[in-house]
């Protein structure tokens, strides 16, 4: 048995949310709803919004040029070229979440393979590749970031590649301890005395097991990317213009900051929405999921 109580409860704990009691739970808590239900509104609002709209997020019209918000056809304004504000919100939040989604998966995706095989193989090569994650962590983000995206050709593939290469250590670390303790459990020792073979163990019975706080960091990874993409856009490192994103449009509307601010403001509380409302779901979903809890 693992010496941690609270990661013997886990496993129950993630069978118990999916069976509906960590779901009831969520649903108390507020602001989880509240993130929940915003993000599923701004997706909806990103995927089908743009071809709702009569104008699209490269049409100008030079008359009408700085228009504020809610004073003619533009609902949220224009920019200095003329083009629709809320159209470029909405296409620049198609390529936001995309990259904070793909880069999600994909630094889950390396994540979990290293913590599984660091948390199941331990000696060398447990203790080799958690020293290698210590050491990627002992850079800071933003810098490895920004020095990286200086090197490369900005695009949304390599965007995503950049950040989710600077945001998996976290999940492995997480991912290490969970399988680490779980290895030890009946169940794994009675696949091991069966005969399964180490993959088998560590796909079917350890990596299921585990997946409360996999779910967690997967949630709190796509907040962190759609960030990580905001600021280096805003510094010119990422989505190059004409693509709109949340950065880019935020770094066009430095200049006017005194004269349009709704140019900064309406990407900004955008981005400030969709990063609030992820944690928030975070939070609902790590306070479902934790056995120290004793709500029913």
């Amino acid at each position: 048995m693992s010496l941690d109580p609270t990661l013997d409860a886990l496993p129950a704990r993630a069978e118990g949310f999916w069976n509906g009691r960590g779901m009831r739970r969520f649903r108390r808590h507020k602001l989880a709803v509240f993130g929940a239900v915003t993000i599923i509104l701004m997706t909806l609002a990103c995927v089908i919004g743009p071809w709702l709209l009569p104008y699209s997020d490269t049409f100008i019209d030079i008359r009408q040029r700085f228009a504020p918000p809610f004073a003619g056809p533009h609902i949220l304004g224009t920019d200095p070229l003329g083009r629709d504000i809320l159209a470029r919100l909405l296409m620049a939040g198609r390529i936001s979440l995309a990259v904070g989604f793909c880069a999600m998966v994909l630094s889950m995706g390396i994540g979990i393979a290293v913590g599984v095989a660091a948390g199941f193989y331990e000696g060398v090569i447990g203790a080799a590749l958690m020293r290698f994650v210590d050491a990627m962590l002992c850079f800071p983000t933003i810098f490895l970031l920004l020095a990286i995206s200086a090197l490369i050709q900005p695009s949304v593939p390599s965007i995503v590649v950049l950040i989710a290469m600077t945001s998996w250590m976290e999940v492995a670390r997480v991912v290490e301890a969970q399988i680490r303790s779980l290895r030890t459990r009946e169940f794994a020792q009675a696949a091991v005395a069966m005969g399964s073979s180490n993959m088998r163990i560590m796909v079917r019975e350890l990596l299921p097991n585990a997946i409360a706080p996999i779910v967690v960091a997967a949630t709190l990874n796509v907040a962190h990317a759609i960030l990580a993409e905001s600021y280096i856009s805003f510094l010119g490192y990422g989505i190059q213009p004409p693509t709109p994103s949340w950065g880019n449009m935020l770094e066009n509307a430095q200049s006017y900051l005194t004269s349009a601010p709704w140019l900064a403001i309406i990407p900004g509380a955008a981005i400030t929405l969709a990063v609030t409302s992820f944690n928030f779901v975070g939070d609902g979903l790590r306070d479902a999921l934790d056995p120290r809890m004793d709500l029913p």
